[in-house]
């Protein structure tokens, strides 16, 4: 065995006392498809608000666009696997739906610190140069993970791994080192559409395509305005994100729970949110509830956005004494969104 084999061989052990389940390698060089669908992406506007995908599409191209120096990619993944159904409370809409990549603590400081302490121990070993990125930087985690093995970009055009089906937090390590690539991934959906029939607002053109624009993903987080009314009722009662598409992969069959890094464990306080109690949040009581979690980002106004929206579809006319308190909010999109839902709720 080379010695290069044994520093990959050490590497992966690393990387799962870490807390990694996956992990692979990639030559900097190897997914030169990846500028081509990038650019028609951005070109056919599916990007939406979403100005930092256009402002850095040179960066995002080839890993080499961002580090000329970088010879190898170490592509890792960890965990979140669910333990209960994520359609659940489909049927409770009374009660707030976040995805399950949300309810347990913020994957990027968990990714980022076992990605950080990776790295020091990879220089400590072997020396080069290093970096360490989550999904805030400028760096396409997908088709680096295929290139480098740890499974392939789905028809949902998130991956899909073998063994832990649509459930994985992705991370890159970019180094100087050489490292023996792996096989990459390979497309195993066959002729299956399930994620794509799934999706509540259609949002997939055609297979391995995804306009972000209809996403009730990129609506209820990224978007920051009003959410377009052809979409509200299919958001149903999800007030965070929405895990249709990934929760009906047949290859989550394999994945299991027991796997699921500890730091994803749900915390009650997420797993079925009152809907009232949410739209009685000021941005106080937003950051104490929120706190440590991803949702935080998005701040009180958009999460109470979110809750209007599920709150004018549930039917619920116990809810309308709290999104009347909102009628006059000083948020204009959140005042917006309380008269919809009053209205929807008959008031």
């Amino acid at each position: 065995m080379s010695e290069d084999k044994v520093l990959e061989d050490r590497i992966k052990e690393k990387a799962r006392e870490l807390g990694f389940v996956a992990c692979g390698f990639a030559r900097a060089d190897t997914t030169p498809k990846t500028a081509e669908r990038l650019r028609q992406w951005l070109e056919a506007g599916r990007h939406g608000d979403m100005i930092w995908m256009e402002s850095r599409a040179h960066h995002r191209e080839n890993p080499v666009g961002l580090w000329p120096d970088v010879r190898s990619v170490i592509a890792l993944g960890m965990s979140y696997a669910p333990g209960i159904d994520p359609f659940a409370l489909e049927t409770v809409p009374e009660r707030g739906r976040i995805s399950v990549y949300a309810q347990g603590r913020d994957y990027h400081d968990v990714v980022k610190k076992a990605l950080k302490a990776l790295g020091r121990w990879l220089v400590a070993e072997a020396g080069g140069e290093l970096k360490v990125f989550v999904d805030t930087a400028p760096v396409m985690e997908k088709p680096l993970s295929e290139a480098a093995g740890l499974g392939w970009q789905g028809k949902h055009t998130n991956l899909v791994s073998r063994d832990h089906g649509s459930w994985l937090f992705l991370g890159a390590i970019y180094t100087t080192l050489d490292l023996a690539p792996e096989k990459p991934g390979r497309d195993s959906c066959g002729s299956c559409r399930a994620c794509q029939d799934a999706c509540p607002t259609d949002a997939f053109p055609a297979p391995y395509q995804l306009d972000a624009r209809r996403c009730i993903s990129y609506l209820t987080i990224e978007h920051k305005g009003p959410i377009p009314h052809e979409f509200r009722e299919a958001i149903g009662n999800r007030i965070y994100g929405c895990d249709d598409c990934l929760a009906v992969c047949p290859w989550n069959k394999f994945a299991r729970a027991a796997a699921r890094n500890r730091a994803f464990l749900p915390r009650g306080e997420l797993t079925a949110p009152s809907l009232a109690a949410l739209l009685a949040l000021d941005d106080a009581g937003f950051r104490e509830v929120f706190s440590g979690s991803p949702i935080k980002r998005i701040g009180r106004d958009r999460m109470v956005r979110n809750c209007l929206i599920a709150a004018g579809n549930s039917g619920d006319p116990a809810l309308g004494p709290p999104v009347r308190a909102l009628l006059d909010d000083p948020d204009p999109v959140v005042g917006e969104a309380a008269h919809w839902a009053l209205e929807r709720l008959g008031g």
